[in-house]
């Protein structure tokens, strides 16, 4: 799968921040401190990577945006989300998918004892115009096997699942996904096709997209930026070219070392910048 060209990274990178999380702190249930001061934008347009190992956060920042922390007794105690210049802090969720932010969770979460089309009219539940037809139909253009399949979610493959969760954010009519592992629990054939189809919907439909994801190497290919978290921070950022070939990123998320993965935190040569000390 081929990687953003060159003009087009820049354009992307010279378009306004459609979200900005500055400086966040995540607590749960008052006692624990999982984001500690992360910062990040993604630019209009885009699809930017977050990577980093498991318990890294990842799944938490997206949480943080879309408002879900206040169901698992998480929130943010300190700095500020922003989306499209409005502050997100202290906003119900079906508030912020009204204004625009829909969140792909890990692990699909589609309603197994409903049909593909009734998923698909819940990702509409927050609007109220007559294009809803419409726009089913247009999820099964992007995804023709699911139009085939007419009996019960739970029974589809775990692909049909994947590919059911994004449609169904697609029914939101969203100005940005939040999308955390759509690779998990696929086949390799699988995955290619699943990110092939992110990377369509950012070009065709112009749908920002801020992907977590394990496989790293998959992200950064259809990515224009990246960064990296640890320990609940952002320890290194750069566009996906570059952190593609970068060494360190290489021995530690493209497969350099296995088992054996160090941490960014005790490589003498990396140095974090002073805003993260």
């Amino acid at each position: 799968m081929e990687g953003t060209s060159q003009p087009a990274a820049a354009a992307i990178a010279a378009a306004p921040p459609l979200l900005e999380v500055n400086n966040i702190e995540v607590v749960y249930s008052e006692v624990i401190l999982v984001l500690r001061g992360l910062s990040l934008s993604v630019p209009k347009g885009s699809i930017v990577a977050l990577l980093g190992a498991n318990g890294a956060g990842k799944s938490t920042t997206l949480k943080a945006i879309s408002g879900l922390l206040k169901t698992e007794e998480g929130s943010v105690t300190r700095g500020e989300v922003r989306f499209d210049g409005e502050r997100l802090n202290g906003i119900d969720p079906h508030q912020i998918v009204r204004k625009g932010i829909f969140q792909v969770m890990e692990g699909r979460r589609i309603i197994s004892d409903m049909t593909c089309v009734e998923n698909l009219r819940l990702g509409a539940f927050t609007r109220s115009d007559p294009g809803v037809r419409r726009d089913i139909d247009m999820v099964f253009e992007y995804f023709p096997r699911l139009r085939e399949r007419t009996g019960l979610a739970g029974y589809l493959s775990g692909g049909e699942q994947q590919m059911l969760a994004i449609g169904r954010a697609l029914m939101a009519r969203p100005r940005l996904i939040l999308m955390d592992e759509p690779s998990m629990g696929l086949s390799p054939l699988l995955v290619q096709e699943v990110f092939g189809i992110i990377r369509k919907l950012n070009r065709d439909l112009g749908i920002t997209i801020l992907l977590v994801e394990q496989n790293a190497r998959m992200a950064l290919s259809v990515a224009s930026y990246g960064y990296i978290m640890e320990q609940g921070k952002v320890v290194l950022d750069g566009e996906a070219a570059a952190l593609a070939e970068n060494e360190d990123v290489k021995e530690f998320y493209l497969g350099g070392h296995g088992a054996d993965r160090k941490s960014f935190r005790n490589l003498k040569s990396y140095k974090r910048r002073k805003r993260w000390l």
